[in-house]
Parts: structure tokens; C-alpha cells; sequence
């Protein structure tokens, strides 16, 4: 196995990163690092800290939050892959819904939402979703079904996914 590469983003990747975030609205954070082996985790990581990070002889174990991968997609075009925890860094303006709480917490378990569980959604040209609760906690990202009643947001992943993990 080859040895891990932690470096910042490039600009070629933080624009990546930014192309995904300006489908769902803005971009609140601005500086991410690379963790390079396999694949090319990419970590929001906080500008103070980083600059320390930067005049360390030795290599860190960890320094950010992990938020999604950059990977070569079907097309070999390369595409940023965010996970839940990315959307806590963009101000969402569009591509969300908010559920009702029962729906909110049948998403939670990895379940699909029927458009009846549906309060509101902004939906405008992807069909990936941020899912939200009506008290506005994160709850997930999903995929718009808009010819199905039952299954009106299908489950990409949740918050609770990790918890559902088989070890």
C-alpha cells in the first residue's frame, strides 16, 4: 500500500468542491485539505490550525472534518462525492426538502419518504436532495422521485447510517 499524502486542496479541487456546494446555495467554508491515497478524501479543515499543521516536521493523523471524496466518475470525468457532514459547510438555498418529524425519523433508519411525508422542497436541476427536519437539523441526502408517491425521496444516506453499520 502506498503512503498517504496530506497536502491543501488544489484549486482545481477546492473549484470541484465549490461547483457541488453552488447546486445546493453557498459555500460558508474555504479551506480543505487532501488526504491522497487510494482515493483523495477531502477534510474542511480550520485555517489557525492548518497554518500550525503546515510547520510541523511530522505527519498528522487527523486535522479536519471529512466531508467527501473526489473520485473519477463512469465517464472518467473527476467529481466531488460529498457525504452528509459536507452540507453543514454551505448555506442551502435549493435542492432540500423538509419532512415531517415521522418521516424525518423513518429517514433516520434508511428508510424512502413518501411525498405525503413531504412539508416542502426546493428542486431545481439535480436529483440529489439535502433532507432536513422541520426544526432544520440535517438529516440526510437523498434522490427526488417525482413519479412516485410512495417513494418521492429515496435514501442516498442519513445521520444514521453509521449507527446501522454492520461491524
Amino acid at each position: 500500500m502506498a503512503e498517504l499524502q496530506y497536502r491543501r486542496a488544489s484549486s482545481w479541487e477546492y473549484d470541484l468542491i465549490l461547483r457541488e456546494a453552488e447546486k445546493y446555495g453557498e459555500l460558508r467554508h474555504h479551506t480543505f485539505a487532501v488526504v491522497e491515497g487510494r482515493f483523495r478524501d477531502v477534510y474542511a479543515v480550520n485555517e489557525r490550525v492548518w497554518a500550525e499543521i503546515e510547520r510541523l516536521k511530522i505527519t498528522p493523523y487527523a486535522y479536519g472534518t471529512f466531508i467527501g471524496t473526489i473520485k473519477v466518475d463512469e465517464n472518467l470525468v473527476e467529481k466531488f462525492y460529498p457525504n452528509v457532514e459536507f452540507f453543514y459547510f454551505v448555506d442551502v438555498k435549493r435542492n432540500y426538502a423538509i419532512l415531517s418529524s415521522k418521516a424525518g425519523f423513518l429517514f433516520t433508519t434508511g428508510k424512502d419518504v413518501p411525498r405525503s411525508g413531504v412539508k416542502s422542497y426546493s428542486w431545481q436541476g439535480t436529483k440529489k436532495l439535502v433532507i432536513f427536519d422541520e426544526n432544520g437539523v440535517l438529516l440526510g441526502i437523498g434522490r427526488i422521485n417525482p413519479g412516485s408517491r410512495r417513494k418521492f425521496i429515496l435514501n442516498i444516506t442519513d445521520i444514521g447510517e453509521f449507527i446501522r453499520r454492520v461491524r
